[in-house]
């Protein structure tokens, strides 16, 4: 049976992102796989699927690439945080052959104690926008910009960034995904070398590394302060689903 509470809260996510009532197509409301794989599929489509995400007997070549760069970071003593009240080393998410990958700044305190990057109530937003465009979760990728949760969440200072940046630029080289959210002004200014203000960055697409597109929008932290703004990035998001469309 239908649980016509929870029916209703999805809706009402959609209202605030300023979705105006839903389409008849079918492809509109067919869940996809991080490749573009319908729900619904064979046993032996599943099969496939799920050793290209390392979770069939056969890990893919870029799931076991990216679990020995996070045994080469361990525990990571190569800039200051180590020495600042990080718990530990938060390294990223999902889906290893995901075509899409989302960028944050950060890990937070909830971040630090799970291991696991946007688990907080910042984490359960993104989520939201992540089905909202027909994906689960675990069909992407999640990262951040530094591995470690600067001191009281502050930003991270320039040496962190040189000092962690090129693990999240490896994981972006092995992971290939077709687009990449930069989600707040400094995963898009880390990401695109430049100082605009997220404002200006966001709604278009850039050209980035490996031949992916990447997409600015504002943080999820940012819209729960400033929920107006979810309809902005509600059009960011069609952006992104219609880049992901073209190469199904």
């Amino acid at each position: 049976m239908i649980d016509r509470r929870l029916v209703a809260r999805h809706l009402e996510f959609f209202v605030e992102l300023g979705v105006k009532g839903v389409s008849k197509d079918a492809r509109w409301r067919q869940r996809t796989d991080g490749r573009g794989q319908a729900q619904g599929e064979g046993p032996q489509a599943q099969e496939e699927r799920e050793q290209a995400q390392g979770q069939g007997p056969l890990a893919s070549p870029a799931a076991a690439a990216l679990l020995s760069l996070r045994e080469h970071i361990g525990e990571c003593t190569r800039c200051k945080l180590h020495k600042l009240g990080r718990r530990q080393v938060v390294f990223g998410v999902g889906n290893p052959n995901a075509r899409l990958m989302f960028v944050g700044e950060a890990p937070g305190a909830d971040e630090d104690v799970q291991g696991e990057p946007f688990v907080g109530r910042a984490g359960q937003l993104l989520t939201k926008i992540i089905e909202a465009i027909g994906l689960k979760r675990d069909d992407v990728y999640i990262a951040n910009v530094i591995k470690c949760r600067p001191p009281g969440n502050r930003n991270p200072e320039p040496d962190e960034v040189g000092t962690c940046e090129p693990f999240l630029n490896e994981q972006i080289d092995l992971i290939r995904p077709r687009v990449i959210v930069a989600l707040g002004s400094f995963a898009a200014h880390a990401l695109l070398k430049t100082d605009a203000p997220i404002s200006r960055l966001r709604g278009r697409v850039h050209d980035y590394r490996g031949g992916a597109k990447l997409i600015p929008t504002f943080h999820p932290a940012f819209l729960l302060r400033t929920p107006d703004r979810k309809r902005d990035v509600w059009e960011d998001m069609k952006k992104v689903r219609a880049l992901l469309a073209e190469g199904d």
